[in-house]
């Protein structure tokens, strides 16, 4: 065994060694890389901003002295929220056309310059490659993998490399093309060992017992010995020979394979790194040549959300998605991810925002749980754009800013998804989806951007837009009967539980049926 570990070593160290070295770079004809910590690239944002003290975040610890509110009775300090259908000038929007041409743009522009930043015009090309197309199994499921690299062009600073890594599964046993969700998570991998087919097997021992003789030639004599041996044997691979599972053991995954549907992994900090430090890297460090961000710059959220309609003109050119149905999914930063994707975004068709809280569906000028102050405090203000700092600060050239302040608020976030399928879900408290999330909060902004789904001919959900009267409704209850979703299911910090509602009601909006070839 040893020795044939040795061969494999020898031959992919040969391989290895046959690949093209990479050219040396010449850094000294480039901007130097800034290598700033979090906390120093913090404080030079405070001082472009001229902001001298900002106010801490409160404690997610309810026995702490600076403990978050959780008081319903002062959690609306300013509760008249900016409205979504009257435009800058006092014009009451009551035509889609005055929406699309005139309000949507005000809105988009308000979030683009104060909250997640914009997009640089320059952003350099997304080459994608192929790395591994295999065949494999899941829960009884045969499927199609791919492993796809997109490499950014980085000719103008190569001292940084960004490669988009994603990993595309679709079921093979549906005629096809299927629509596919996209979900935002870690590195992806293969949902399975890979096992060559018998046919290809005997080829690859053919090559290697010629190898092992190569090597050793008195092995030659033993394999003419037993003709019928061979080095490699194939592993039963679990995805195919396992018994299927219960239905309620399911993985998100396995639930939409069942229903025909595929779906995409992609790794958020094979864009953008998810600290502060990490943003003179990443694509944002790439486009500004290492150096520090802009006041209006991206952020994270904005750079990963790029980086999602990227996989997206991947998926427009695979001949098995169905690029007109093309969802985005992700929890918790990565729910903030997704409805900032499907906010800026307008051909991903649906979006399922898992436990978004602040930064996402929740309410900014809402004082309950997560605060503002969260997101402009050290550790997570590189979700945001520079500017979102203003809404946190004490002391400044510029006075004192809280929530308030904003211009705009997460129900126009959403609103900016209409008239296409927005799922906003949640969990329980008890369970772990904790109450610093703000549930309330984010119900509040789904039924004020309904107004916004009715104009554009679409449904939401089915009550008023009177969004400080309506009650939000115990967990379990489902509202998914039109374009705009909303449901809490009786779990934890997941949207694992509303797949099962979710794949369903999109199936159902999207007119997609599985079919078999």
């Amino acid at each position: 065994m040893k020795k044939l570990a040795l061969l494999f070593t020898l031959a992919i160290t040969t391989a290895a060694i046959a690949q093209p070295p990479k050219p040396r770079i010449d850094s000294s004809k480039y901007p130097r890389l800034t290598n700033f910590t979090a906390q120093q690239d913090h404080e030079n944002m405070m001082k472009q901003l001229g902001i001298k003290k900002l106010r801490p975040g409160p404690s997610g610890n309810e026995n702490a002295p600076n403990h978050a509110n959780y008081d319903e009775s002062v959690a609306n300090p300013c509760p008249q929220l900016p409205d979504v259908l009257t435009t800058k000038d006092g014009k009451k929007v009551t035509t889609a056309d005055a929406w699309w041409k005139q309000r949507r743009p005000e809105i988009v522009e308000e979030f683009e310059k104060e909250v997640y930043g914009r997009v640089p015009k320059n952003v350099p090309k997304v080459t994608w490659t192929v790395k591994v197309t295999d065949r494999e199994f899941i829960n009884r499921i045969p499927v199609i993998v791919k492993m796809l690299v997109g490499r950014v062009d980085n000719s103008s600073y190569p001292l940084i490399d960004v490669n988009i890594n994603m990993m595309l599964v679709v079921p093979a046993n549906v005629k096809g093309p299927v629509p596919v969700l996209m979900m935002f998570g870690g590195r992806p991998s293969f949902p399975a060992p890979a096992q060559p087919q018998a046919a290809d097997l005997e080829k690859i021992n053919a090559a290697f017992k010629d190898l092992m003789i190569k090597n050793d030639p008195s092995l030659k004599e033993i394999f003419e010995r037993y003709p019928a041996y061979s080095p490699i044997t194939s592993a039963a691979g679990p995805g195919f020979f396992a018994p299927p599972k219960p239905e309620d053991q399911l993985t998100p995954q396995e639930r939409l394979l069942a229903a025909g549907w595929g779906y995409v992994t992609i790794d958020p900090s094979s864009i953008q790194a998810d600290n502060g430090a990490g943003l003179t890297r990443g694509i944002i460090g790439l486009v500004n040549k290492g150096q520090p961000r802009k006041p209006e710059d991206w952020g994270s959220l904005r750079a990963w959300a790029w980086g999602a309609a990227r996989g997206l003109d991947y998926l427009e050119t695979d001949t098995l998605v169905d690029a007109k149905k093309v969802g985005i999914e992700g929890v918790s930063r990565y729910g903030k991810a997704a409805l900032v994707t499907l906010a800026f975004e307008p051909r991903f068709a649906v979006g399922l925002i898992g436990s978004s809280g602040k930064g996402g569906a929740t309410l900014h000028r809402r004082v309950f749980g997560e605060a503002v102050e969260s997101l402009t405090g050290s550790g997570e203000y590189h979700w945001m754009a520079g500017n979102y700092l203003k809404y946190g600060t004490e002391e400044s050239s510029f006075g004192r800013k809280t929530g308030c302040d904003l211009s705009v608020d997460s129900h126009e976030l959403i609103a900016l998804a209409a008239p296409r399928l927005a799922f906003i879900s949640y969990g329980i408290p008890e369970k772990g989806d904790a109450k610093w999330l703000d549930q309330k909060g984010s119900y509040m902004a789904t039924i004020a951007a309904g107004s916004v789904y009715k104009l554009l001919g679409a449904k939401d959900l089915g009550v008023s837009n009177d969004y400080m009267k309506e009650e939000m409704p115990p967990m379990l209850t489902d509202m998914l009967n039109g374009e705009l979703a909303w449901r809490q299911h009786d779990g934890g910090h997941t949207d694992a539980p509303n797949y099962k509602s979710f794949i369903p009601w999109a199936s159902q909006f999207l007119k997609y049926e599985r079919r078999t070839p």
